[in-house]
């Protein structure tokens, strides 16, 4: 019975465990510095938008993001269906290329985007104009599924996430 027992959790193991992928890997795309071109990419893809996720290092509220919604399989194939994804690190020295063309780093590009708090969360329409914006981490999945159907909907132009929470 102790035998049957152990191999029933292994299976419920690995079984939870193929639900999970690397964010680094399945959820944020590499970015070639240049947000004009990415924007491009996204009309081309028939994407909603950009999705940026400012965060730093050793923030333990990015790490919780990373290791509880980010790694979900189905979170990353939602989002990757709807939105270009990219990680842009607050203390960056990377050159970069904004939505308007302008030549800056991560660090400055969070700034001139008054991230003053990791993680915050960007959405950009296909035009480069930032339609919404989540400061701090969703309390989980289910919220961060829903913040992403928020934006692909078009309900920010109407009403404030948290107002559609309450709705749904």
């Amino acid at each position: 019975m102790r035998r049957l027992f152990f191999a029933f959790l292994m299976v419920f193991a690995v079984s939870a465990q193929a639900d999970t992928r690397d964010p680094l890997s399945y959820f944020f795309q590499p970015k070639f510095g240049d947000f004009q071109a990415e924007l491009q990419t996204a009309r081309e893809q028939g994407k909603k938008g950009v999705f940026l996720f400012f965060e730093m290092d050793d923030c333990p509220f990015c790490e919780r993001m990373r290791s509880t919604i980010l790694n979900q399989s189905d979170v990353q194939d939602t989002y990757r269906a709807l939105f270009l994804l990219y990680s842009i690190d607050v203390n960056g020295d990377t050159q970069m290329t904004d939505f308007q063309g302008t030549q800056t780093t991560e660090k400055a590009f969070a700034l001139a985007n008054r991230v003053r708090a990791t993680p915050t969360m960007l959405f950009v329409d296909l035009d480069g104009k930032v339609v919404a914006r989540q400061t701090g981490p969703t309390k989980d999945k289910a919220e961060f599924l829903l913040l992403g159907k928020y934006v692909a909907d078009g309900a920010y132009a109407t009403e404030p996430f948290i107002k559609y929470k309450q709705g749904k």
